[in-house]
């Protein structure tokens, strides 16, 4: 059953490749103990630390730590490290600067598995739509949601292109943002799938996990063809979250005329609607949109249509918003 909550998470399932049984740890490098690192972040089963790395007055640029939570029983724990292992092997073979690095993955002193990652910045982009929600600043400026739009088209660019990866959950809460959209890049690989040349999933062993609310409907059918253009449809969801603050398809501000009255009930959730509208392009309130996203909504509609084929490469996503000199 659908909850306004459980939509929001990614699924935990990762059966869904062939495993070599091999692990790429590399234990050349000593965690501090949890107490002693600053918890910044958190996802299915595990927890994101701020590793600080300037011993002895020396200046090295801290790192993120991700570990399994201790409360995890011992069949979820294995579940989870599996899934560490699987993100660190993809990890290490990329390279981009729109994409987390890869620094290492290690055990630490009591036997969790740790997968250390260069360091994108302490707040996700869903940190930062959460944050704006809470103080009614209303959508993102536009050109705000292009820049993150043409530094998230690249790091897919790289990973459709160049490495014929299918990220598989492109979601505001798998891109970090540092400072001011300084540097904006896509982390999270752990359920990445492989592409061939025709840019399809064709492993008959893989499995499109996502997170449901920024599924595409191809994703939704057990015999829909998964391509990079299913993750084109959650990037374009990606920027319908920034224009409304909202997760897509969940109605979470029940219509009211006591504008102090926001809050919101469970109850207020309509699941076979829910499950109605997935897949599908959700509406746009454009009484709060004014002609400077005009360009936004265009590049939305076009990622979001239910048809793969009229939905952008990235590449051409890249393409469009380069030669429009979006910084």
């Amino acid at each position: 059953m659908a909850t306004a909550e459980n939509c929001f998470k990614t699924p935990c399932k990762v059966e869904r490749k062939k495993s070599s049984g091999s692990s790429c740890q590399s234990p050349s490098f000593t965690l501090p103990a949890s107490p002693f690192m600053k918890k910044f972040g958190y996802g299915t089963g595990v927890s994101v630390y701020l590793m600080k790395r300037s011993p002895k007055g020396l200046s090295r640029s801290p790192w993120a730590v991700k570990k399994v939570n201790k409360q995890c029983d011992k069949s979820s724990k294995n579940l989870y490290e599996k899934r560490l292992n699987e993100e660190a092997k993809i990890l290490k073979n990329l390279q981009h600067p729109n994409i987390i690095g890869y620094r290492g993955l290690t055990k630490t002193t009591d036997g969790s598995l740790c997968l250390a990652m260069e360091f994108g910045g302490e707040k996700s982009l869903n940190d930062l739509i959460e944050e704006r929600s809470e103080k009614k600043l209303g959508p993102f400026p536009a050109d705000i949601i292009l820049k993150v739009a043409l530094n998230m088209a690249q790091g897919l660019k790289y990973l459709h292109n160049d490495k014929k990866i299918l990220h598989g959950d492109i979601k505001s809460s798998n891109v970090v943002v540092k400072g001011d959209f300084e540097s904006i890049k896509i982390c999270d690989v752990g359920v990445s799938l492989p592409l061939d040349e025709n840019m399809t999933m064709s492993d008959p062993e893989a499995y499109y996990i996502g997170t449901e609310s920024w599924k595409p409907k191809e994703a939704l059918d057990e015999d829909g063809v998964i391509t990079d253009k299913s993750d084109i449809y959650a990037f374009g969801l990606t920027l319908w979250e920034m224009m409304t603050l909202s997760i897509p398809h969940v109605n979470l501000t029940p219509e009211t005329d006591d504008d102090e009255d926001d809050s919101f009930d469970e109850d207020d959730f309509d699941e076979d609607a829910y499950y109605e509208a997935l897949g599908t392009r959700p509406p746009l309130n454009m009484d709060e949109l004014d002609d400077s996203y005009q360009r936004v909504i265009e590049l939305f509609f076009m990622c979001s249509s239910e048809d793969p084929k009229e939905r952008p490469s990235a590449a051409q996503i890249v393409a469009a918003l380069e030669a429009e000199n979006i910084q």
